[in-house]
């Protein structure tokens, strides 16, 4: 559930809510990826994403579904889990809330506190940020109509401010410095 969780919450840009109320009907796996639909958020505008093969994510999405016990009558996707059985009651917002805190704590992360539902949220922005995607299609992605909004949303990465160090670097050259530099030279 945790795997399953992290995944459609980063790949998605998702809200924890978004999450929760996430049902099986709402994706389509089409084989090669799964096409997940957003109906029930806090803007009431529906967002689509993909989800695609990468390191057998489809595979884990779908080891998940089938350990779906047969006898569920909602159709909630995430289900509560405890001694490595599914049970047919859904998770709710503070179990979802935790995933990423329960991830810090694997990987070991200081303050895994910090680690709330909206970090899958910043996570995804940063990651398509960092990946050279502009503002536009990010704020497409996770459904913000501000660009002000979406730019809040993008930490200040390391993998970011290395690139922006490599452009910065790497471009110039001695001649380039020379030619902008306003002092006189003796």
């Amino acid at each position: 559930m945790i795997k399953v969780g992290l995944i459609l919450g980063i790949a998605g840009a998702c809200r924890t809510d978004e999450l929760v109320n996430l049902t099986v009907d709402d994706i389509e796996d089409v084989g090669s990826s799964l096409i997940v639909k957003i109906t029930n958020n806090k803007t009431k505008i529906p967002r689509i994403f993909v989800v695609t093969d990468v390191g057998n994510m489809l595979e884990l999405f779908q080891k998940y579904l089938s350990l779906r016990p047969p006898h569920v009558k909602h159709k909630r996707l995430f289900l509560y889990y405890k001694a490595g059985k599914c049970s047919s009651q859904p998770v709710g917002k503070n179990t979802m809330g935790k995933i990423p805190s329960v991830v810090a704590s694997y990987l070991k992360l200081p303050d895994v506190a910090c680690y709330t539902g909206h970090c899958l949220r910043r996570s995804s922005a940063t990651l398509l940020a960092d990946a050279g995607v502009d503002i536009t299609t990010i704020k497409r992605h996770a459904g913000w109509k501000s660009t002000t909004v979406a730019e809040g949303y993008v930490e200040n990465s390391i993998v970011n401010k290395t690139k922006i160090a490599n452009q910065v670097l790497v471009g110039t050259t001695t001649s380039a410095i020379t030619k902008n530099c306003k002092c006189k030279r003796k």
